[in-house]
């Protein structure tokens, strides 16, 4: 296969062993990934399946795309021709969504459905509390929580339990134990609510695709005889309702591969469940079971080490095993050396220097030259929130040793944030007495408040920021005294506030890395929220009568929820150890990562496991299997699991961390004492004689369209960057509703075409689809059009269906989702409509508005986005196109066509300025030789460049 694909014995088995049930245990730095891009590719090369009958579905967003980059790269390689759209890789979420989407004429969703977040969830369950609370028996629920958004986490806990469990909702509201009552009657109404609004959350997406294929028999067949092979990664954290949509999808052959590791079992807590990767070869007579037990990643010691913690466990209850037998081995020209690869930094019980002896350990590599970048350490903890780590993190930090640590619930802490919440407390001065809505209670979270905004004032005083202080007095005073609406909301303001230099300075400069643009892209986290909280408040402008109660609302429950949810602060896929930082990483989070030195610390902890009531009554009576693993034993599985994983994460040199015998509990807890008392302290051993690897680049290929990336970055390469690049949000999507309700309403009727239903296409059909397209893009939206626009734009899809009626038989394809891969990047597009004509294929997009009188360069502008479509339909679908169209529907004088011939040399030409475009993008080039007027007046970041400019600034 090539040096580049080499496999050892064990993956070539597991790459060419592609017929029937098999289970792949891939133990840690063992190929895993590599050897599923190869079976994946094997398939395809030996032509086995097509690219679109292969279905691969993985544990994160960040693994999907490594899996879809890495086999397009290999496809790439072997030059094979393929749509990376047509092929079933993803998280399940995303493949289930598909699913919906593809099959949605029979589920509840209807178009522009809204899909929720964990935050979005917890938020529509509190808003809707009231309902809950009418519940019979509901207070046995909350179980101690008084606070109205704790109660709501409680519930939504229970509720995605039921929802992934596949507990019947029936059988809960007719047990005898009356919580479970309340809880059958609050998940019933909950999904009431759901459809309703036309909503999904994480749960309920997975929930209605196993709903869609047990109900719909013709699309659970189709999708079994599409869908050839199926791959699973990381199985050992699926959940019930996972392995239930893979078997219903399974097809008769059983060409079902499973992989993952029972060892590294972490995520119970979100309702996986070891048992399915113990159990798998239960469900199939002839199961193949191929072990990859060589770790390529680790030195020896270290294998050694985790080998030791592992096989010194009970794992057997009552001559049952609860871990498939395996031994870790490294490969056979690795050897052990005469340096120990697992040592220990820790303060003494005598001398309580923990932290010294850790910045001790990190500048003796550090001056010795081991290592070149600080990334090449992480350090990783059970819990970034306790305080022990917070303090060692905040040492390091004032020793000069940055710290990156993006699930640390750093956000609010940080100045760019503190700076924004304070200046917002100074912009509304009322918020002081507004914000108290009992005189009686006080939050801790005023007390931050108050500290941000003296932050602020202290800063607004300084001489450099005079002329922002004029302005804010005087936006102070308007908020204070307003007696009629503005023409601006929250977020314009946020916008406003950005041109000065208390805030612009956070913009500026940097090369773009995770480390250097931390605190631009939190304040586009920020951005995002206020925007955010615009739409769930309706909040268009302000308003006196609605503004105490919108500021109540912001400090004493948005901002606080936040807040306690903990804001993830941004992390970059394809960096996810940033040059210049040491990482401080939850164990969770650092699954699937490598370092040359990982320091492990939480020795103090021991086996633990807290279930509600609640919980445990789901677990014991509700189950839809019987009890698997012995509840008494689960805390210690999980445990052993958990260090398993961190200990595994290390490269080059292992370290066992902490402040020995200090405080409530002991370090090391007794869990780690067979271990660690026989591992030497790091001054024993020549650690800096260790030759150190590097931190690998993930590589991650990114996907760029003409009309989202090109036509923005060439607009204004500045709009790019803050819009696009640093995913600011803004302030107004301005949905053109017009448009949209016209261009769905089209693509409902082309799919009834390619759906042979244009017979069923009535006069009366297409109007029912249009109000509904209407009637819930205008919900979500909150955007309506007057009845005369709604006529205007009806008649435009009657007056397309009237002038394309014979022509129904051409077409060929509609809201074609098409993706090229290329060196560098992956070329996407979606075609409205594909028509055939006299053998050769016509591709159409649709305006919804009359012809304009367009100039040369607007005109030039469609033509090269048309090429671009004509490009990836020949590349993909290996068909020529002659022809390409521009269709405007609000045409009534003249054809409604704008037609280009089509030219390879024009095409030619077109795809190689997309090359360099993209290639300034990746370099990050946003320098804005000068600035697109005609586009500046409805840009947000607008303030921001006219100080520039003013001030004779760049802008870049």
């Amino acid at each position: 296969m090539g040096a580049k694909t080499k496999l050892n014995p064990m993956q070539l088995e597991a790459v060419t062993t592609t017929e029937g049930p098999v289970l792949i245990i891939a133990g840690p730095g063992s190929g895993k990934t590599h050897t599923l891009v190869e079976r994946v590719t094997y398939l395809i090369k030996n032509n086995k399946a097509k690219p679109e009958e292969i279905f691969v579905a993985t544990f994160t967003e960040k693994a999907a795309r490594e899996i879809m980059t890495r086999v397009s790269n290999r496809l790439h390689e072997e030059n094979i021709v393929f749509n990376l759209n047509d092929m079933y890789i993803g998280t399940f979420h995303s493949i289930c969504l598909r699913i919906l989407e593809e099959n949605r004429e029979y589920t509840r969703l209807k178009r522009n459905y809204r899909v929720m977040d964990q935050f979005d969830q917890q938020f529509f369950i509190y808003q809707n509390l009231k309902e809950f609370f009418e519940v019979e028996n509901f207070h046995f629920l909350p179980e101690g929580k008084t606070r109205k958004w704790d109660q709501s986490a409680r519930l939504l806990q229970l509720i995605n339990k039921v929802t992934e469990e596949l507990i019947d909702s029936r059988k809960l509201r007719q047990s005898r134990f009356p919580s479970m009552r309340a809880l059958g009657n609050c998940y019933d109404l909950y999904q009431k609510m759901l459809e309703e609004e036309n909503a999904l959350d994480f749960s309920t997406i997975q929930l209605e695709a196993y709903r869609l294929l047990l109900s719909h028999s013709h699309v659970r067949e189709s999708l079994r005889e599409k869908i050839r092979y199926i791959m699973v990664d990381e199985y050992q954290d699926t959940n019930t309702i996972q392995e239930k949509i893979v078997l219903a999808l399974t097809n008769s052959q059983n060409n079902l591969c499973v992989v993952g590791d029972d060892d590294q079992g972490l995520y119970r807590f979100r309702g996986a469940t070891i048992r399915n990767i113990l159990e798998f070869p239960n469900y199939f007579q002839h199961c193949r079971e191929i072990k990859l037990n060589t770790n390529y990643r680790s030195h020896p010691g270290i294998i050694q080490f985790y080998n030791q913690w592992m096989n010194g466990l009970a794992w057997r209850e009552k001559d049952q095993s609860f871990r498939y037998d395996k031994e870790i081995n490294p490969p056979e020209d690795k050897s052990y050396d005469r340096i120990p690869s697992v040592v220990k930094v820790v303060g003494s019980s005598e001398y309580k220097d923990w932290h010294h002896q850790v910045y001790n350990f990190l500048m003796t590599l550090k001056n010795n030259q081991s290592i070149t970048d600080w990334n090449q350490v992480a350090f990783l903890f059970s819990s970034l929130k306790k305080q022990a780590v917070v303090e060692l993190s905040d040492f390091l930090e004032t020793k000069g040793i940055p710290v990156y640590s993006p699930r640390s619930n750093m956000f609010f802490k940080r100045e760019e944030i503190k700076l924004i919440l304070g200046a917002y407390m100074f912009l509304f001065p009322q918020t002081r007495t507004s914000r108290q809505w009992d005189p009686g209670k006080w939050l801790s979270a005023w007390d931050f408040y108050d500290q941000c905004q003296a932050d602020f004032e202290k800063a607004l005083n300084s001489p450099e920021n005079e002329e922002f202080k004029i302005w804010a007095d005087q936006k102070a005073k308007v908020h204070q005294n307003l007696q009629e609406n503005l023409n601006y909301g929250f977020s314009e303001l946020f916008y406003e506030l950005l041109q000065f230099p208390m805030f612009s300075r956070f913009l500026e400069g940097g090369s773009g890395s995770v480390r250097d643009s931390r605190a631009s892209r939190n304040l586009s986290i920020f951005s995002q929220f206020i925007v955010k909280f615009e739409y769930l408040f309706r909040m268009d402008v302000i308003i006196p009568g609605k503004l105490d109660y919108w500021l109540r609302f912001f400090w004493n429950q948005y901002i606080l929820f936040l807040d306690e949810g903990g804001i993830t602060e941004y992390e970059d896929e394809s960096e996810y150890a940033p040059s210049g930082c040491v990482s401080f990483l939850t164990i969770h989070q650092s699954k699937g990562l490598e370092f040359p030195i990982v320091l492990v610390g939480s020795l103090e902890n021991e086996p633990w496991r807290r279930n509600s009531n609640s919980e445990r009554l789901l677990e014991t009576e509700f189950n839809t299997k019987k009890s698997f693993e012995p509840q008494h034993r689960i805390p210690y599985y999980d445990f052993w699991r958990l260090y398993y994983t961190a200990f595994s994460r290390a490269q080059n040199l292992l370290v066992l961390t902490g402040q020995e015998n200090i405080g409530r509990k002991s370090c090391p807890s007794e869990s780690f004492q067979f271990l660690y008392s026989k591992v030497p302290n790091w001054r024993k051993v020549p650690i800096t004689e260790i030759e150190y690897e590097t931190v690998k680049s993930v590589n991650l290929k990114e996907s760029y369209s003409f009309t989202s990336h090109i036509n923005v970055y060439n607009t204004c390469p500045l709009q790019y960057k803050f819009f696009k690049e640093f995913g600011f949000a803004p302030v107004r999507q301005a949905a053109q509703i017009f448009g949209t309700v016209v261009h769905q309403t089209i693509e409902d009727i082309h799919q009834a075409i390619l759906n042979g239903k244009a017979s069923e296409m009535t006069t009366e059909t297409i109007e029912s689809w249009f109000e509904t397209n209407y009637h819930y893009l205008s919900s979500r939206e909150r955007v309506y059009l007057k009845e005369q626009a709604k006529r205007a734009a009806l008649q435009q899809v009657q007056r397309y269906v009237m002038s394309s009626n014979d022509q129904w038989d051409k077409v060929k394809g509609a809201e074609v989702k098409l993706s090229l891969v290329k060196e560098h990047y992956i070329l996407s597009g979606n075609v409205d409509l594909i028509k055939e004509e006299n053998g050769s294929y016509e591709i159409i997009d649709f305006k919804s508005e009359k012809k304009p009188a367009m100039d040369s360069e607007r005109l030039r502008q469609y033509q090269n986005q048309l090429e671009i479509y004509a490009h990836l339909v020949e590349e993909q679908v290996q068909k020529k196109v002659t022809k390409m169209h521009l269709y405007y529907t609000g045409e009534t004088e003249s054809s409604p066509y704008l037609t280009f011939e089509k030219s390879a040399i024009h095409t030619s030409e077109t795809i190689d300025e997309f090359d360099r475009t993209v290639r300034k993008i990746e370099k990050r080039d946003y320098h804005v030789a000068k600035r697109p007027k005609q586009h500046c007046r409805n840009c947000d970041m607008r303030f921001y460049c006219d100080r520039r400019e003013k001030e004779g600034k760049k802008l870049c």
